[in-house]
């Protein structure tokens, strides 16, 4: 085999990062590199494959038709030398994984599972990122994240190239502090998650098909907030059922059935690092626990 087809790692890894942060500046941060180094690696990488893989000037980068085509595969060389790397180094499971967690999981079922998987993988670490699932798709497609448990909106929205595997399904509800009333003939007070959201996008859709007129009431980025809010009685919010928060119940208040919610997991390919691999088992394997609400009901 010739040298000229012989791919560099660090090349790779470089280009990998690119195409998720779509900028060299921010590359250069991530991997603590200089800007001209960066650069320097894209076109060594092109030079070797022999095809543009990005597109740049001053403002803007792009991947290119044959960028699109070689990032799948990158991305699982990546995983691959990883995995191999973790295989020999260890008979145990160990390393730290970069797991992102939306929100609304993060604060109720969450601190159970961690219990079950450290009792099974004392050895492992992990390094939480807890963002709105929207973010969460991001930074998984950016490679700042192994894997992500995240929500869509049904199981085919997304990014199909992260092959989610689906855990649970759960009905979105409205949810509000148990004295809550709307008046039928005002504006529906609404308590949401700032843009973007897809319960936010799913709560005023619902309310615009069915001719009700939202009034944002309160916004926070934070389910702790939300949850402040609800329970001072400022409004209602959309919620998957079977994580409603403490204190909030479930009741239509006569407004329109919201969609069903799909809670994934998702990862950046089909092989990882042993420590990746026994975090990805281990939510498909407590997938039953994950769903079940409040009340014990699944």
């Amino acid at each position: 085999m010739s040298m000229r087809n012989e791919l560099d790692l660090v090349q790779i890894r470089t280009f990998v990062t690119v195409s998720g942060q779509l900028s060299f500046s921010g590359t250069a941060r991530r991997l603590g590199l200089s800007q001209s180094a960066v650069s320097q690696h894209v076109r060594r990488l092109e030079n070797t494959i022999g095809q543009t893989l990005l597109d740049r000037d001053t403002h803007t980068v792009r991947l290119t038709a044959a960028g699109e085509a070689f990032l799948g595969y990158a991305q699982r060389m990546l995983d691959l030398n990883d995995e191999a790397i973790g295989v020999v180094s260890t008979s145990q499971p160990r390393g730290r994984v970069r797991f992102g967690v939306s929100e609304d999981f993060a604060l109720t079922h969450l601190p159970d599972f961690l219990r079950r998987f450290r009792d099974r993988h004392p050895q492992i670490d992990l390094e939480f990122t807890v963002e709105l699932s929207v973010m969460l798709h991001r930074r998984l497609r950016a490679g700042e994240l192994d894997a992500v448990l995240a929500m869509r909106l049904n199981a085919t929205t997304g990014v199909d190239a992260f092959r989610p595997r689906t855990l649970f399904r759960d009905p979105l509800v409205w949810v509000s502090a148990p004295d809550v009333e709307i008046e039928e003939d005002q504006p529906v007070p609404l308590v949401l998650y700032p843009r973007p959201s897809l319960t936010r996008d799913a709560a005023l859709d619902a309310l615009m098909s069915a001719g009700r007129a939202p009034r944002v009431v309160c916004t926070s980025g934070s389910l702790s907030g939300l949850r402040a809010a609800a329970l001072a009685g400022l409004g209602v919010m959309p919620f998957a059922r079977s994580l409603i928060p403490d204190g909030l119940v479930a009741a239509d208040h006569g407004l329109p059935d919201l969609p069903e919610t799909t809670f994934v997991l998702m990862t950046r390919g089909t092989t990882f690092p042993p420590a990746v691999r026994a975090l990805v088992e281990a939510l498909q394997d407590d997938h039953r626990q994950l769903s079940v609400d409040h009340t014990g009901e699944p």
